[in-house]
């Protein structure tokens, strides 16, 4: 049995395979990768176990829920590596963020998908940060499939004519290298621009998913922050720092700011934050806190500082790409510790409480 963040998931999964289920199913499958995503170290057997309720629940799930399953796995450092392949082997529009930047990918399933899957899909491994010799090589093979056809020394002869000295083999083997140490330089070069164009479109804001807004709704009724904080961070494609920052400004501006920017649905978006900052659902003339600030707020000017917020962040270095779990070792800036919870309590007084669980 292996219990993710209020599903309690047996052999009976399989009944979320009913037609009527399938937004269900979206959410479980996030709820599932959220939940794997909170172990440091996971023992093989939760590998196992992951990989085994992932696969059903992936491939029964919409390409919506996929593309936010494979971009939130991207950032984690432990993947199973059938689900690895799994996700590599989905079509490109799925697969692309997780092919150029997940680093529990292997050689071995880098290869397997430069050779099996499509000329998209080695574009985007080609855009990766750091590629091995051998995947070098595989992409090489793929950019020229014809392989050594078009070698000089193996084009075919008469059979009158004479064996070639060795001086031209050895010459057209050199040439051959230096074609292919070329073609090594021009990949480098492009997952190096890759790179840094994955870093420019880091602050593009694209609306909420009818997914991840109602796993924030969940998560906000229930007082999970930590799983919030990273449906929350999914939705913005953002590190743990700027998304600590926007929870702990216990006024609830920033994350209102934040979720109109999104474009989050207004009836979510109101319980969301009556949700976490329970002083917001406290009426003032005739409405609650929550539709007051809201009410004020601009979603053109929500949207260019929440942008300026990314690009500070893209700007200065934040190890948004560096996947920071539950338990790791830096907890200085981790809103999910208690230092931080008290410091919280003391700013927004008792009533804020619920931003850092249900208290």
């Amino acid at each position: 049995m292996f219990c993710v963040q209020g599903f309690i998931v047996t052999d009976r999964f399989r009944e979320l395979e009913r037609p009527q289920t399938g937004r269900l199913k979206d959410v479980v499958l996030m709820a599932t990768v959220s939940g794997f995503e909170s172990l440091r170290i996971p023992r093989k057997s939760d590998m196992k176990q992951f990989a085994e309720l992932f696969e059903p629940l992936f491939l029964g799930s919409s390409s919506e829920a996929r593309r936010q399953a494979a971009a939130a796995l991207s950032q984690c450092p432990h993947v199973p590596e059938p689900v690895a392949a799994l996700i590599g082997s989905m079509p490109i529009s799925i697969a692309a963020i997780f092919l150029t930047r997940s680093q529990a990918l292997s050689d071995r399933t880098l290869i397997g998908i430069i050779r099996q899957q499509t000329a998209a899909h080695a574009s985007a491994i080609a855009r990766r940060a750091a590629l091995s010799p051998s995947v070098i090589d595989a992409l090489v093979e793929h950019h020229n499939p014809a392989g050594l056809s078009a070698r000089p020394d193996v084009r075919q002869r008469p059979v009158t004519e004479p064996p070639a000295p060795a001086k031209p083999d050895a010459d057209a083997e050199a040439a051959r290298n230096a074609r292919e140490e070329t073609l090594r330089a021009e990949i480098k070069a492009l997952a190096r621009a890759g790179a840094h164009e994955a870093a420019a479109a880091a602050s593009t804001i694209i609306p909420i998913t009818a997914t991840l807004s109602a796993l924030l709704v969940r998560f906000a009724r229930s007082g999970e922050i930590i799983l919030f904080s990273r449906a929350l961070a999914t939705a913005l494609d953002a590190g743990g720092p700027l998304v600590e920052r926007i929870l702990l400004d216990v006024s609830g501006q920033q994350l209102a700011t934040s979720l109109i920017a999104l474009s989050m649905p207004t009836d979510d978006l109101i319980f969301v934050l009556q949700s976490l900052y329970p002083h917001l659902a406290e009426c003032i003339g005739g409405a609650s806190g929550a539709e007051a600030l809201t009410g004020a707020m601009d979603p053109t000017s929500s949207r260019e500082r929440l942008d300026a917020w990314l690009q500070s962040e893209a700007r200065d270095g934040a190890p948004a790409a560096r996947h920071q779990t539950y338990l790791a070792d830096d907890h200085a800036n981790d809103a999910r510790q208690p230092a931080i919870r008290k410091v919280a309590k003391t700013a927004g007084g008792a009533k804020s409480q619920r931003v850092f669980g249900r208290g």
